[in-house]
């Protein structure tokens, strides 16, 4: 695939088309559509049935994107946290975990409830991404969805926004025996699809989808417009950052790699 003279690297011309790729996997929440709506909406109807304070979309926006056990323990802590200090009830608030653990069932139940009332009625498909998939179809790509929400939310969300006919296969937080940022969906997927990590393209909005590819061996690029816990995207290591899916240029990004080795020769 690639040979050395006289100290720089030198690429077969296949590295530099679009063949490379053989398939693409692309995360969900905050790459495909906008769930924040929606995930507000579960989670205060979830505290209601809690008695808990409602949070707001600026809370709940950073804690997207690790699961939905994760983001239902973190909006309890938060309330849990809010709650000890304005009344002062210095105990809880170091009790916080046991609290939030006698809580989680029913709150699990709760937002699994109204979550799948709502889903996708807060929701929208980002501009870009129908033309998107559509282009790395057409590419001859194989494309598989891998979101860490569970995949009877996943599925019925795709379908509710006209995107599932882009999936030949879907796979949710609960589909393996670890989440993304773990490298082992990337490569279960990568196996689903029949695809080598290496020609398999990840496409996500946050630093659990590029540590997931990093570790997997899959390039990565990652949308500027997601959520990535509240951090600067561009920050994260990646091969590539859109502005929009449909802005994706499976050869550029092959150059773009081709030019960090050069600079790294140049060291």
């Amino acid at each position: 695939m690639q040979s050395a003279r006289n100290g720089a690297f030198v690429f077969n011309s296949i590295t530099l088309n679009h063949s490379v790729f053989d398939a693409a996997i692309i995360d969900l929440d905050g790459t495909l559509v906008d769930t924040l709506g929606d995930f507000a909406v579960a989670l205060n109807r979830m505290l209601t049935d809690l008695s808990l304070p409602p949070v707001n979309r600026a809370v709940v926006e950073p804690l997207v994107g690790k699961g939905s056990e994760h983001l239902i323990k973190s909006v309890l802590t938060h309330v849990s946290k809010v709650a000890a200090v304005l009344e002062e009830r210095a105990q809880e608030a170091v009790n916080l975990d046991a609290n939030v653990a006698r809580l989680f069932p029913a709150a699990w139940a709760s937002y699994q409830r109204h979550y799948l009332a709502i889903n996708g009625q807060h929701a929208s498909v980002y501009p870009g991404v129908i033309e998107g998939l559509r282009q790395l179809q057409g590419r001859g790509l194989k494309l598989a969805c891998l979101t860490n929400k569970p995949k009877a939310f996943a599925v019925p969300l795709l379908k509710a926004k006209g995107l599932d006919g882009f999936f030949c296969l879907v796979f949710g937080g609960d589909s393996f025996e670890r989440k993304k940022p773990d490298p082992l969906p990337l490569l279960k997927t990568c196996e689903a699809l029949g695809s080598l990590p290496a020609r398999t393209l990840m496409v996500g909005d946050s630093s659990n989808d590029a540590l997931a590819a990093r570790a997997a061996a899959c390039p990565v690029v990652l949308v500027t417009y997601g959520y990535n816990h509240g951090e600067p995207i561009r920050g994260v290591d990646a091969d590539g950052f859109v502005d929009a899916l449909a802005a994706i240029d499976l050869a550029q990004i092959k150059v773009s790699a081709f030019a960090t080795l050069q600079e790294l020769v140049r060291r």
